[in-house]
This record gives structure tokens, sequence and C-alpha cells, in this order.
């Protein structure tokens, strides 16, 4: 069997994907469980966070985000059973590719598949569901009748950011980065109850005309949003960043100008700098800052069962039609390595499934 791994000269370097025959799986023994996979996700690899875990090697695997049918099980296991359709997310340090026909994970990654939800659904949606619920509930506390702000809510995540925030009652706004993103989120309506837009407001921030933080404050009546959900943002001077970077993305001075008392900004972006003045503001606001990392669940097993619980709650809200994932059509096997090479460039706006 053949599974997909990425290989990187030295940091820095551009990352090769190659398919690699695979040794045979260890034995199935105590917590363990062995998997055919049906269907696994393609996301970008943090290579960079990799490293700084130490988990570098000369060939890592590619895919985690996994569903498939229990095989086997181990002695140990209590919660599933051959035959049962489940879905998960393979760890970080994980040996295993989940561009594979066959795997090996600890119980304690799945949760059971609902019947109704297909192959590609489950494993395109964990990934994006396990980051909306850290950002919007571990981080921020969302709550009815809060206001949120999603940039580039046509992506995959901010998708699924604006389903659950909006289940939760509270008032969504979202930026644009073209015309056609623009059409789709304003055409976003929940699968039940009522058919008002999913986001009230949509900021077309394509042309680099409208000023996002005096929307939002219009938007708001003054008051500011409560919530901000970046994908990205702006650190310096015009002259210093990148012209791609200068129309979409927001300067932080807006992120801050635009947040309201007591509002939270959970940021994307890793090497987010603050200066003085910046963080003056913060603190007259009484604001929070805090760093969207959906590994963290996985670093200590405190957490698991909390993990658990939200992988749980998000395979119900697929199930219930609260969450429609934005997929791309499903690929087969043998096109693994060009999709993840177009994910890795982040140059895929819908989510891409290899479909076994």
């Amino acid at each position: 069997m053949k599974g997909l791994y990425f290989q990187q000269s030295s940091p820095g370097e551009e990352i090769s994907f190659v398919f690699q025959e695979r040794e045979n799986l260890p034995d199935i023994k105590d917590n363990y469980v062995k998997l055919q996979v049906k269907a696994c996700a393609l996301s970008w690899i943090n290579t960079k966070l990799l490293s700084e875990m130490k988990l570098e090697k000369e060939f890592f695997p590619v895919g985690r985000e996994i569903a498939g049918v229990v095989l086997e099980v181990g002695s140990k296991v209590s919660f599933f059973h051959p035959d049962d359709e489940v879905v998960g997310i393979l760890p970080l340090d994980s040996e295993e590719s989940g561009v594979c026909e066959i795997v090996r994970i600890h119980e304690h990654y799945l949760v059971h598949k609902p019947e109704k939800v297909t192959w590609t659904e489950a494993a395109g949606v964990i990934h994006d569901g396990i980051r909306s619920y850290t950002a919007l509930h571990s981080l921020s506390h969302l709550s009815p009748g809060k206001s949120v702000l999603i940039m580039d809510g046509a992506s995959a995540f901010g998708t699924i950011a604006i389903q659950l925030a909006h289940h939760r009652g509270a008032k969504v706004i979202s930026t644009a980065y073209s015309l056609e993103d623009k059409q789709y989120l304003e055409r976003l309506r929940p699968a039940i109850g009522l058919k008002q837009p999913l986001v009230v407001r949509v900021i077309d921030v394509s042309n680099g005309k409208i000023d996002v933080a005096e929307s939002c404050l219009e938007e708001t009546g003054g008051i500011g949003v409560d919530i901000i959900l970046d994908a990205g943002v702006r650190l310096y001077s015009k002259d210093d960043e990148p012209a791609l970077k200068l129309h979409l993305l927001p300067h932080k001075h807006d992120i801050i100008t635009l947040l309201g008392v007591g509002g939270h900004w959970i940021t994307t972006e890793e090497n987010l700098q603050l200066d003085p003045p910046d963080s003056h503001c913060l603190f007259l606001k009484g604001a929070t800052v805090s760093f969207l990392n959906d590994e963290v669940w996985n670093l200590s097993n405190v957490q698991q069962g909390k993990y658990l619980c939200i992988l749980k709650d998000v395979m119900e809200k697929l199930s219930s039609g609260v969450f429609r994932p934005l997929l791309d059509e499903p690929v087969p096997p043998y096109d693994a390595k060009v999709s993840m090479e177009i994910v890795q460039k982040n140059q895929a706006r819908k989510k891409q499934v290899i479909q076994f």
C-alpha cells in the first residue's frame, strides 16, 4: 500500500509531495483501531509548527482528516466495533498518512459518523468544525445577540464559522475577497428554520476602496463588534507588505478600532506584533487577543474529553443540516499529490477531499 508524504530538504524551502510504499501495519493492540479509509480531506501543513515541535523527519505523512470503516479493534477498545463508521483527525505526530487505504489510529481520536452523512462531508467538515468551535466557543465565548466579524467568509473555514455563529444567534458580518465571494455569502441561508441570510452585511474588500472598520462601526451603530475572527492581518506600513496583502487584509489598527468594549480578537496571525499604543487601546477597551491554534487539543491529554465532545457535536450539526461544508468535487487517490500542492500554495477556495 502507498501513502502520501511530504519532503522538505531544509527549513524555508518549498516542500515536495511523494507517494511512498509503506510498511505493513503493526498488530492492532490495546486501544488502537484498524480503519479502512473511505475519504480523507487535505489541509495546509504548518511546517514551521512541526519544526518547532521537533517532529521533523525525512518523509512526513500527509492527510489527517479521515472517515472510514472499522476493520479490527484492539483488546482494550471500548467505543468501537468492526464495521462501525467513524470519523476523526490523526494526531500531529502520527506515522500514518490518511491518503492510504488502511490506517492504524487510537480510539480516542475517533467518533461515530452519523448514518446519513456522506464520507466526503464527514472528512471535509471535521477540521474546520474543530477550528470554528475553538475560535467561537473556547476562545471568545460566543452567545446569542453578539456581533461577529468573520474575515474571508467564503473560504471553507469561513463558511463553517459563519454557520456556527448564526446557529448560536449571533449577528454575522463578513468580508469578501471577490465579487463571486460576495455573491456566495449573500446567498447563504440556513438549511433549517427561517430563511433569512446568514450574513447581515458583506463587505467587499476586493477593490481596496471600502474601509472595513468604517463599515463595521456603521453596522453596529458605532459600538464596534464583539468578536473578530481574522484570516491574517497587515502588520506594517504599505511599503513593507506584499501587494496582495495590501487590499485584502485589514491593518491591525483597523481591527483594534472596530473591536467593541470587552471584545475578543481571535487571530490566525502567529507573528502578530502589538506596539505599546495598540496594547493601551486594547486595555482601555478591556478587550482580549487570542491565537487560533486548533492543534492545542491534542497537545495535552487533559483536553481529550472536551475534544471528543466537540467532534461529536460537529458531526451532529452536519447531520442536522446546520453545517453545510464548502467542498470541491471529490478527488481520486492518484490525483492527491496535485490537490495537495494546490492546498499548500493556498490556492484552493473549496475543501479538497480524496475519495477512495
